[in-house]
């Protein structure tokens, strides 16, 4: 074996005692995974590896034991697809105008496409990815959130039975975020919000946010003001402030939620980077911003 050869092997065997304690810690922990879908959409390496990466880091998270439940978000990919059917679409206050024809491509692309890429990816390591979405037993249920923007819908409860009956039995659920109300229409809902509804009636150890972002800036320019640590009350002064904006507002109000309602921790990281799932459970720095209740 080469020097250079013997360093990697090296480093490697520490990576892995290091991991030990985390691994250990996180044994048969719910944790609730959002991956978003601007991580696909805006990867250096291609949406296929880093798919694959992200698949890989899921697989391995069961395989020691820990209970993963994956979110996914689409917007991209979403309105890449009514570009192409010559659909324009409207966006009001950020948030994108639901009409019935909308419902039905984001119906398309959620559940038929992203979701199923993310099963496959799960399924070429391990079969173990079940894909699923709101409208599956009815496990979560939506409320109009504005007549003005169509079908579009914000949580208004979750039964947890049926995930619970899927990581009993060793699978990792893969949910696509589109639900119906108490009639039965259905709605697409933010994939944040999801991701921290489903982690409350889990009672999930971890609600972790893969974006494509380093974490929590305290300006939203500067990556070198990105947070390792916060509490849900500092998130909210940063909202109110104006420096979290965007699309990193759902994700902090859920995460300053889910841990005020006995999630342990939120995680807001760039789901782009190698592997970053698994740094920042298993090593002692991580590589994004974790959120606590206080």
């Amino acid at each position: 074996m080469s020097a250079g050869a013997a360093r990697d092997a090296a480093h490697t065997a520490s990576t892995l005692a290091e991991a030990i304690p985390y691994i250990r810690r996180f044994t048969g922990a719910v944790i609730v995974v959002k991956f978003g879908g601007s991580t696909l959409g805006a990867g250096k390496q291609g949406e296929g590896v880093i798919l694959d990466q992200f698949a890989q880091d899921i697989v391995l998270m069961r395989s020691v034991g820990m209970l993963p439940v994956v979110v996914h978000g689409g917007g991209p990919q979403i309105g890449a697809l009514m570009e192409r059917l010559g659909k324009t679409p409207e966006f009001r206050d950020g948030q994108r105008v639901t009409d019935a024809e909308t419902l039905e491509i984001a119906r398309m692309v959620l559940v038929g496409k992203v979701n199923r890429e993310i099963v496959g990816a799960l399924n070429v390591h391990a079969p173990v990815a079940v894909g699923l979405s709101g409208e599956d037993g009815g496990f979560i249920t939506a409320v109009e959130r504005d007549p003005s923007l169509g079908f579009v819908g914000d949580v208004e409860s979750v039964d947890p039975v049926l995930l619970r009956h899927l990581l009993a039995e060793g699978l990792v659920p893969v949910v696509a975020t589109v639900a119906p109300d108490a009639s039965g229409q259905a709605y697409n809902i933010n994939a944040d919000a999801v991701a921290g509804a489903i982690a409350e009636s889990l009672g999930a150890r971890r609600l972790i946010f893969l974006t494509d972002v380093s974490g929590v800036r305290t300006d939203p320019a500067d990556p070198a003001s990105a947070l390792s640590r916060t509490t849900a009350g500092e998130l909210e002064a940063l909202i109110d402030s104006g420096a979290i904006v965007g699309g990193m507002i759902p994700k902090a109000r859920a995460c300053a939620k889910a841990v005020r309602h006995g999630v342990e921790a939120g995680h807001i990281l760039d789901g782009r980077v190698e592997h970053s799932l698994l740094l920042e459970l298993f090593t002692g720095s991580g590589v994004g911003t974790m959120v606590v209740a206080s």
